[in-house]
């Protein structure tokens, strides 16, 4: 049985703007990891443990809407840059999780998890119109109920689906194709309480991902290698350094572009929030592969994108910098000199930030369209609180417009800076209970060159 190399595919992504509704909105040159990404009508995208699926020229991206009773949710992208909401496969089938779409026998499919089994929806167009196929079923031979899923399509054309099996097993099963499908034949079982598989294989070598069972919380992602789908397999190994949980996500599918120059995994997680809504954003990042310790490896990129015909991962060029210990620092109402203060902390960074003290920049240069701007600071206790920007005195939390604020020193946001250089940013914090102590270290604001 051979099946459609759907899951050759890649996608970036159109960050824009919000609250510009009514005209058309500019997409980006980049995929950010953690910012918030929305769709050509500039609502954010809400698609959680999904995956993209490619059919002949088009890109489908298929997910939970977390934000609308988890339907599967589908957007759709011709230049891989701008995401289209084609609306949901149906809305027959609410509370469905992490939905997978695969084609087989000229159809199209997507299996997710209801009610801890698995639901079948088919169609004979990927961008919508799906109906319930069949009823719900365990996974044999055991009967097994689970909870996160994901389709893996070999070399041959074979399609497979792998479960986190609520016997804390994760389970590997053939699905039978051709004009009607079904899961076959388990044909591997690995013990241990993980989750979120994923898999991908590179020069005759399986790999499998997955998360511990930490709920929302992120922890740090593992993966296994085999040169058999049916094991034994070995690992696991850290794919990013264990401090930063994967980079605050969870995986949830690996997309392989094989391009003229280079063939390119990347990685794409989910970046929950502590409940698991809407508000989640996303991580995708390029996966390095040493075939000599098998091991696998996310490139931990600010911006990022990648080249679907070549396969060529490049990152953003160098905007220009502001520093902060050029900028006016002001202290309880008191204005500092910059230039004494960064020489008496020997650093060209602003320290001990608080409720009570800003860093203000002027004289930055814009376009009068929404542009990419790096925050590097870091902060004493991410928990505590929180730090926002003003832009020409409307003022933004960071964490608002990407996830990893507080978390990690480069921290890109999307702001509408006017055309010109008379921009004014200032940098300051909020903390969150008169009995927390929160302060930021400022190192600089860089506007990323487009």
């Amino acid at each position: 049985m051979v099946f459609s190399q759907g899951l050759r595919a890649i996608c970036t992504l159109g960050v824009l703007l919000g609250g510009l509704s009514g005209r058309a909105l500019a997409a980006t040159s980049w995929i950010v990891p953690g910012a918030v990404w929305t769709d050509t009508s500039g609502t954010k995208i809400d698609a959680h443990g999904g995956q993209v699926f490619q059919t002949g020229t088009n890109f489908y991206w298929v997910g939970a809407a977390y934000g609308d009773n988890t339907y599967p949710n589908i957007y759709s992208s011709t230049d891989l840059l701008n995401w289209e909401h084609e609306g949901y496969a149906t809305t027959t089938v609410p509370w469905m999780y992490r939905p997978k779409m695969f084609q087989s026998g000229g159809n199209y499919y997507i299996w997710g998890q209801v009610n801890r089994d698995v639901q079948a929806l088919k169609s004979s167009t990927p961008s919508g119109g799906f109906s319930v196929y069949g009823s719900p079923f365990t996974l044999p031979p055991d009967a097994r109920t689970y909870s996160d899923e994901g389709v893996f399509v070999d070399d041959d054309g074979d399609a497979y689906f792998l479960t986190s099996a609520d016997s804390n097993n994760i389970q590997v099963n053939q699905i039978n194709g051709g004009s009607s499908i079904s899961i076959g034949d388990r044909v591997a079982d690995l013990e241990g309480n993980y989750e979120a598989p994923g898999m991908l294989k590179s020069d005759g070598v399986y790999y499998l991902i997955v998360s511990s069972k930490t709920g929302y919380r992120p922890n740090p992602n593992k993966s296994f290698w085999s040169t058999s789908l049916t094991g034994s397999w070995s690992g696991p190994s850290d794919i990013a350094p264990e401090s930063t949980n994967t980079y605050n996500s969870q995986n949830t599918n690996e997309l392989k572009i094989t391009g003229s120059s280079v063939t390119t995994w990347i990685y794409m997680g989910d970046d929950w929030d502590a409940d698991g809504t809407a508000a989640a954003n996303y991580v995708w990042l390029p996966i390095s592969i040493d075939s000599g310790s098998h091991t696998l490896t996310l490139q931990d990129y600010a911006y990022w994108r990648v080249d679907v015909n070549t396969g060529v991962v490049t990152t953003s060029t160098t905007g220009k910098r502001y520093e902060a210990h050029d900028g006016l620092v002001m202290r309880r109402g008191f204005e500092d000199s910059p230039a004494m203060y960064a020489e008496h902390k020997r650093s060209q960074a602003v320290h001990n930030i608080d409720h009570e003290s800003n860093v203000t920049f002027t004289g930055i240069e814009g376009t009068g369209e929404p542009q990419w701007v790096s925050i590097h600071y870091t902060v004493n206790n991410a928990t505590a609180g929180e730090a926002h920007v003003h832009v020409n005195g409307e003022k933004i939390k960071i964490s608002d417009k990407n996830s990893r604020a507080g978390k990690f020193a480069t921290v890109p946001v999307n702001l509408k800076l006017r055309k010109g250089a008379d921009n004014v940013l200032t940098f300051g914090c909020d903390k969150r209970s008169e009995n927390d102590h929160f302060e930021a270290r400022l190192e600089g604001i860089e506007v990323i060159d487009d």
